[in-house]
């Protein structure tokens, strides 16, 4: 297991750093103890937020209702849980 995610009872708990307004939205790496992306929406009204919900429950495989952001809504470092998943999806192993 690495630092920036962990998992209990079908909930992964994830550590990001975010990136908006970038040309795609798409995961870049990780860096230390937190998973970076990159987000093709800007940080004006949540629709970073929304970018970065959308782009985790396509990339995990889960419905958009699956993911919360717990802490960071207004920061570039952020910490999402996904419901429902037990492991990392192969992209990001």
């Amino acid at each position: 297991m690495s630092a920036w995610w962990s998992v209990s009872d079908h909930l992964m708990t994830i550590r990001l750093r975010v990136t908006p307004s970038g040309r795609r939205s798409e995961v870049l790496d990780t860096t230390g103890d937190r998973l970076r992306v990159r987000l093709a929406a800007p940080a004006v009204d949540g629709k970073a937020n929304v970018e970065l919900i959308r782009l985790l429950a396509e990339l995990f495989g889960v419905r958009r209702s699956a993911v919360t952001i717990l802490a960071g809504q207004r920061a570039r470092e952020k910490t999402v849980a996904i419901q429902g998943v037990d492991h990392l999806p192969r992209a990001l192993q």
